[in-house]
C-alpha cells in the first residue's frame, strides 16, 4: 500500500509519491530525468531530455483551443536532500519515506527533507500530461536540473524551439501568495590556503546543533542562527581569553540553506583545557541566550575526546579562518527602498569547509540589483586578496523584473478569488525563481509563480499541506482553460507581445 494513495488529487499525489521513490537530489538526477523522459514516451507525448538532465514535454492542445497562446509549466525535479543525524538512508541511492502527520493535515519525509519543492510542480504536469479530459492550450512543460544549486538546469535550458507565451511557475511555497518578481543571484566560493601540522594535546570536538536553518532568500529576515558564523564568533571571542588550535571543521550543507549545524576539532594543551571548557560553557550560554526567541532548540556541545593528537591549521591557517568568518559581510545587506519590507540585497554563508589545505566558505549571494550584487561580490573578493585567497563565482542568474501589464497575474488573480473569495498577495520574494532565467530567454514572456503551502522547506522537518496540493490544482486547471477559451486579442482587449 502506498503511503499517499488515499489522498486527493488520487493522481497528483500517486506521482508525487513516484518522484520520492528515487534520488533526486541536486546534481544527482540522471534518474528523475529518464523516469521523466520515459513517462513522455509511454504516453505518446513529443519530447526533448537534454544532455544536463533537463527534460521538455510537449502536448497538443485540447480538441478545437489550438488557436490559444501556448503556455509553458515549469518546474525543477531537484531537491535539496538532507537529513537528521540519525537517518540511516543514503540520499544519493535511496528514495524518501512520505507519510502523513497524524492530524491528516500534511505530507512530510520521515527524517529527511521532503522535496516538495519542487517535486509537487512535477507530480502536477504529469497530472495534467495524462488526462485527455482536460480543456487547456497547447503546453510545453519544461522540468528542469540543479535549480537548488544555482538555476543550472534553466541556465543551460535551450530554448531555440519553445513558443509559450505564458509561464506558470509552479515553485512558490505560500498558499494565495502569487510572486511577480524575484531577486538575480550566484554562488560565491572563498578559499584561503590552510597549512596544517600534527599536535599533541587535549582533543576536543565543538558542535553547534539544533538549528531551525531554512531558506536563505524567504527566511533571511527572521534572524534565526547560522551555524557557521556561530562558530566564527566562538573562534572570535573565546581565543581572547583561551589558547587553543583548531583542526577540521565543516558546517552546513547548501548555500542557500541558512546551516543549522556546524562541528570543529579543537586541541588545547593540558594547562588550557580547564579554561578553554570554561569559557565554552560561557559562550554557549550568552548564545542560547540571544537566540531564545527564534532558535530554542539549539545546543553548543564541548566533548572531550579520548585521542591525544590531531592534526591542527597553523598560526597562519587559524587566522586566515578567523580573519574570513570574522569580516567577511552575511545576512541582510540592504532592504528595498521602494518596499522597506522586502529584502533588497544580502548573502549567506552556507557551507563551510576544510579541503586538503584551502579553507573553504560558500555564500548564496542575492539581490535585486545587478550594481547592488556585483558589488558586494567585488567586496568579497577584495577581503578574500588580503589573506591571499581568492573567490570562485558560479550560478549567476538574473533579476526577474515586475511586468505591470501581465495578462497572466490578473487572470491567476481574478480564478483565485473566485475559487476562495479572498483576493491573493501579488509580490516579489528575495529568492532565484527560474521565471528570471527564462525571460531572458524567451523575451516578452508573461510569467508568474505559484504554489501549494510548504513549511520549512530545505529541513528534515519540510512538510506540505494536502489540502493546499489540491486547492492549487484545481486553480491550474481553471487558469489553463481560462487561457484555452481567451484565445485572442480581441477578448482581451490588448494582446501580449
Amino acid at each position: 500500500m502506498r503511503a499517499l494513495e488515499h489522498l486527493e488529487p488520487e493522481r497528483v499525489f500517486h506521482y508525487f509519491e513516484e518522484i520520492c521513490r528515487i534520488p533526486h537530489g541536486s546534481g544527482n538526477t540522471r534518474q528523475i530525468s529518464d523516469y521523466l523522459a520515459a513517462f513522455a514516451a509511454e504516453h505518446g507525448l513529443q519530447y526533448r531530455q537534454e544532455t544536463c538532465g533537463n527534460v521538455i514535454i510537449r502536448k497538443p492542445a485540447a480538441p478545437g483551443y489550438e488557436q490559444a497562446d501556448l503556455v509553458m509549466l515549469q518546474g525543477h525535479m531537484d531537491m535539496v536532500a538532507v537529513k537528521t543525524r540519525d537517518c540511516d538512508l543514503d540520499l544519493e541511492k535511496e528514495g524518501l519515506r512520505p507519510a502523513v502527520t497524524g492530524d491528516g493535515k500534511w505530507v512530510y519525509a520521515e527524517g529527511t527533507s521532503l522535496g516538495g519543492d519542487d517535486g509537487i510542480a512535477v507530480a502536477y504536469a504529469l497530472a495534467i500530461l495524462e488526462d485527455d479530459t482536460l480543456i487547456h492550450p497547447e503546453l510545453e512543460v519544461v522540468l528542469t536540473v540543479d535549480e537548488e544549486i544555482g538555476l543550472l538546469g534553466a541556465s543551460a535550458l535551450d530554448a531555440g524551439d519553445l513558443r509559450s507565451r505564458i509561464l506558470l511557475n509552479m515553485d512558490s511555497e505560500d498558499d494565495g501568495i502569487f510572486l511577480t518578481s524575484c531577486a538575480g543571484g550566484a554562488t560565491v566560493e572563498c578559499l584561503a590556503e590552510a597549512p596544517s601540522e600534527e599536535v599533541s594535546g587535549v582533543v576536543y570536538e565543538w558542535r553547534v546543533e539544533g538549528l531551525q536553518g531554512g531558506h536563505s532568500g524567504s527566511d533571511i529576515h527572521l534572524g534565526r542562527a547560522n551555524a557557521n558564523l556561530i562558530f566564527g564568533r566562538f573562534l572570535a571571542q573565546v581565543s581572547e581569553t583561551a589558547e587553543f588550535s583548531v583542526g577540521d571543521f565543516a558546517g552546513g550543507e547548501k548555500d542557500n540553506a541558512i546551516a543549522s549545524g556546524c562541528r570543529a576539532i579543537f586541541v588545547a594543551a593540558p594547562s588550557e583545557a580547564r579554561k578553554l571548557e570554561h569559557e565554552a560553557e560561557i559562550f554557549a550560554g550568552m548564545i542560547r541566550a540571544e537566540y531564545a526567541g527564534v532558535d530554542p532548540g539549539m545546543n553548543l556541545v564541548l566533548d572531550r575526546l579520548e585521542q591525544n593528537h590531531a592534526r591542527i591549521l597553523t598560526s597562519e591557517g587559524k587566522k586566515n579562518l578567523m580573519t574570513l568568518l570574522e569580516h567577511l559581510p552575511s545576512g541582510i545587506q540592504r532592504m528595498m527602498p521602494e518596499m522597506p519590507e522586502m529584502v533588497q540585497t544580502s548573502l549567506n554563508l552556507g557551507v563551510l569547509r576544510l579541503k586538503g589545505t584551502e579553507i573553504s566558505l560558500t555564500y548564496s549571494v542575492r539581490s535585486s540589483s545587478a550594481a547592488e550584487k556585483a558589488w558586494l561580490i567585488k567586496r568579497m573578493r577584495d577581503l578574500c586578496g588580503l589573506t591571499g585567497g581568492r573567490c570562485r563565482i558560479s550560478g549567476e542568474y538574473p533579476a526577474w523584473e515586475f511586468r505591470a501589464d501581465s495578462r497572466i497575474q490578473r487572470i491567476m488573480a481574478e480564478t483565485y478569488e473566485e475559487m476562495t473569495g479572498e483576493k491573493p498577495v501579488l509580490t516579489g520574494i528575495h529568492a532565484g525563481v527560474e521565471c528570471g532565467i527564462l525571460s531572458e530567454k524567451l523575451p516578452g514572456i508573461d510569467c508568474i509563480s505559484y504554489g501549494p503551502q510548504m513549511k520549512d522547506i530545505h529541513t528534515p522537518r519540510e512538510r506540505l499541506e494536502i489540502a493546499s496540493v489540491k486547492k492549487n490544482y484545481e486553480l491550474t486547471l481553471r487558469v489553463l482553460e481560462k487561457l484555452a477559451k481567451k484565445n485572442s486579442c480581441q477578448e482581451e482587449g490588448f494582446c501580449v507581445l
